[in-house]
């Protein structure tokens, strides 16, 4: 299921003018989709709006939370529990950060994804139901690849995010030039970028600490008030996102897709994936196919063909520890 998700999210990435030739491709017709699908809209379809959606269907779950929220304060065998998750997600979430174009959002996802494959079968259902782990791999690397969004921009003046999109606009409108030669000219910039990071992650946990209890207050706000909230924002964001009407369409269109889907059981995650690494995919391999004239980048690159051995690999573990666990089960009743 996920793989099916993970392949129609790679095809929705397919709408809009392609890569090689600025044509447009299953717009039928319509202008709006030239550009292709928006990815706040899709978000806000896979995620918002089905919730929203299930909160209506299932009246009885419309009650806010029960009972005093209390001691939040993590314990020791969490922290052992997530130590490990934290260092694999924040050196990966780093590296994803560093890609020009990439983002917090890939790197969210991904580090979710790669935590519940890696994890032990028991605690791969836990997952999506208040797991530890899967609360703190796509945060730890989305604070990751924050900062490392920051390294392409520094050095290349490339922005790596859409938030270092707007500091390069700023940098360049106070007539500063990120850059290689940004640390010799300008090392006062430089620095105080750096500084800023420690500072802010400072101040961020001296002010989130005391008020983590009020903003778990929220869960106990009943369902049906924040239920209007949801879809107010929800197609106000989705509009305001691209200015236009057809962009609710979309939006109410996917949803209701969506939760049909979330009714089967299917992951709408892995089709975000998809859809977000569907246009990178196709613009690099097709800037490779130009530039080695065919697919001979694979075998001419030794890190190029590392790097598709070892996601072929990550493709196959699920199924290969399935029948590794089968093995032991059936050699375990033969033994019995």
């Amino acid at each position: 299921k996920a793989m099916l998700m993970t392949i129609l999210g790679l095809i929705m990435a397919t709408v809009g003018e392609g890569a090689l030739f600025n044509l447009p491709r299953f717009t039928m017709g319509i202008m709006d989709l030239q550009s292709g699908f928006g990815f706040i809209t899709l978000a806000m379809a896979m995620f918002a709006l089905p919730e929203a959606i299930f909160l209506v269907l299932k009246p009885k779950n419309l009650k806010g939370g029960e009972g005093e929220i209390k001691d939040l304060r993590i314990t020791r065998a969490e922290a052992k529990a997530i130590a490990p998750v934290i260092g694999r997600q924040s050196l990966q979430g780093f590296f994803i950060g560093v890609l020009p174009g990439a983002g917090a959002t890939i790197a969210s996802f991904l580090g979710y994804a790669v935590e519940r494959n890696i994890a032990p079968k028991a605690e791969q259902d836990q997952f999506g139901k208040g797991s530890i782990k899967g609360l703190a791999a796509p945060e730890t690397a989305n604070n990751a690849a924050c900062t490392g969004s920051f390294v392409p921009l520094l050095t290349l003046g490339i922005p790596g995010s859409g938030t270092t999109a707007i500091l390069l606009g700023a940098l360049i409108a106070l007539n500063v030039s990120p850059g290689p030669r940004l640390m010799i000219d300008e090392p006062q910039i430089f620095w105080a970028v750096i500084m800023s990071m420690f500072i802010g992650n400072l101040v961020l946990l001296i002010l989130n600490l005391p008020l983590i209890p009020y903003i778990a207050k929220v869960l106990s706000v009943p369902r049906n008030y924040l239920i209007p909230f949801i879809l107010f924002f929800t197609l106000m964001g989705a509009y305001i996102g691209q200015n236009n009407a057809t962009e609710l369409l979309l939006l109410v269109g996917f949803g209701v897709c969506a939760t049909a889907l979330k009714f089967a059981d299917y992951p709408l995650a892995p089709l975000l994936i998809g859809f977000i690494l569907g246009g990178l995919m196709e613009d690099n391999f097709a800037r490779s196919m130009q530039l080695y004239d065919g697919i001979a980048f694979i075998w001419e690159r030794p890190m190029t063909l590392g790097l598709l051995l070892i996601a072929g690999g990550l493709v196959l573990l699920p199924s290969i520890r399935g029948r590794i666990a089968k093995r032991r089960a059936a050699g375990v009743a033969d033994g019995d």
